[in-house]
C-alpha cells in the first residue's frame, strides 16, 4: 500500500524536483501540497504549486493549499529566478480557489488519522498554524520529517540559521517540540546533494512531461549556483525530504536533542543541537548525519524511468 503524504513546500527548484519525484513515485501517495512562502511570496507560491501540478499533470491531482506569509521573508530569487521557477515563462496557473494550507492539513490528518506522514520543505509557519488549530494533531500524524537546521555547517540565511528555520523560528521550535516522531535533515546532509551539468544531460526519458520540465528549470539554479557560489552544479536539498520518507535506509541518523533560537540578536533561528553525553533530556529527533548519494542518485533515476 503506498504511504500517504503531504508535502509542505515553497517552490523553488529544487522543491519542484523533489516533487517531481513524490509525484512519480508509486510507493507514495501524495495527498496534498500545502504551499508555503520562502524561496517566493506566499502568492507566488501557491501559484508555482499549481504550475507544477499543470505541467506534470500526474494522473491523481493532489489537494493544494494556499501558502501563508512567514515571519521574516528572505528573498530566495537571486537562486531560483524572478518567480522560483528558473527564467521560464509558464502559463498562469489555472487558481482552483485552495484553501488556506493550514487547514488542508488539518483536514487530511483528520481524514487519515495515523496514516499520513508530512515533509516539510520550507518554513514551518504553515504547519504550526495548523497545530494551534487542533493541539491533538500530532497524536494523528505518523511521522514528520523536517528539513531544516544546520549542526557543523554555516547556515544560508545567516552566518549560523539555516534558511527554513530563519524565516520562522517559533513555529521550528514548535514543530521540532510537537511529540511526533520525526527525522530532522540539517543543511549539513542536504547540501551533499549535487546536480551537474552533466546529470541534467543524463537525465532518463528526456522527452516526459517531468524530464522537460526538470530540463527548464534547473539550468537556471546551476548557473546562479556557479555565478554566486563558484560551485558547479545545484544543491538538491528537498529532494532529501522525499528521500527521507521513500528510502529512509539512505540515511544515517542519530537520535538527538534539537531546539531553535528565537530572540537571538545574532543567532536568530540558529539550530541548537545538545551533543553532550550527559544531555538536558530526552531526545526528540532522528538527526540525519550521512546520506549514501550513490543510492540517491540510483533512486533518482530509477524514479524518473517510470515517467511517461
Amino acid at each position: 500500500m503506498a504511504r500517504k503524504v503531504i508535502f509542505l513546500a515553497d517552490p523553488g527548484i529544487d522543491t519542484a524536483f523533489a516533487l517531481a519525484l513524490a509525484l512519480l513515485d508509486a510507493e507514495l501517495e501524495v495527498l496534498g501540497i500545502a504551499a508555503s512562502a520562502g524561496n517566493v511570496s506566499a502568492d507566488q507560491a501557491t501559484q508555482n504549486v499549481q504550475i507544477l501540478i499543470e505541467q506534470l499533470d500526474p494522473p491523481r491531482w493532489p489537494r493544494f493549499g494556499a501558502a501563508l506569509p512567514v515571519e521574516y521573508e528572505v528573498d530566495g530569487t537571486a537562486l531560483h529566478g524572478p518567480k522560483g521557477l528558473g527564467n521560464v515563462t509558464f502559463p498562469s496557473a489555472r487558481l482552483h480557489h485552495p484553501h488556506p494550507a493550514d487547514k488542508l492539513i488539518y483536514d487530511l490528518v483528520r481524514q487519515h488519522p495515523k496514516e499520513v506522514a508530512i515533509v516539510t520543505m520550507g518554513p514551518l509557519t504553515v504547519l504550526a498554524r495548523a497545530l494551534d488549530r487542533d493541539p491533538e494533531l500530532p497524536a494523528l500524524v505518523s511521522r514528520l520529517v523536517c528539513l531544516g537546521g544546520a549542526w557543523h555547517e554555516p547556515g544560508n540565511a545567516s552566518a549560523v540559521a539555516e534558511f527554513h528555520f530563519y524565516c520562522d523560528p517559533p513555529a521550528a521550535r514548535q514543530v521540532l517540540r510537537c511529540g511526533v516522531p520525526l527525522t530532522l535533515v540539517p543543511l549539513d546532509v542536504m547540501r551533499r546533494l549535487l546536480f551537474s551539468p552533466a546529470d541534467l544531460l543524463e537525465l532518463p526519458n528526456p522527452e516526459s512531461p517531468t524530464c522537460r520540465f526538470l530540463r527548464q528549470i534547473v539550468p537556471y539554479g546551476i548557473g546562479a549556483t556557479s555565478n554566486l557560489y563558484g560551485i558547479e552544479g545545484f544543491h538538491l536539498k528537498d529532494v532529501l525530504g522525499v528521500i527521507a520518507l521513500a528510502l529512509p535506509q539512505a540515511l544515517t541518523t542519530r537520535p538527538m536533542i534539537v531546539d531553535v533560537e528565537t530572540r537571538g540578536e545574532l543567532t536568530r533561528g540558529m539550530s541548537v543541537v545538545d551533543a553532550r553525553r550527559q544531555r538536558s533530556g530526552t531526545p526528540n529527533v532522528e538527526l540525519a548525519v550521512d546520506v549514501d548519494l550513490p543510492l540517491v542518485r540510483e533512486y533518482i533515476n530509477a524514479t524518473l524511468r517510470q515517467s511517461a
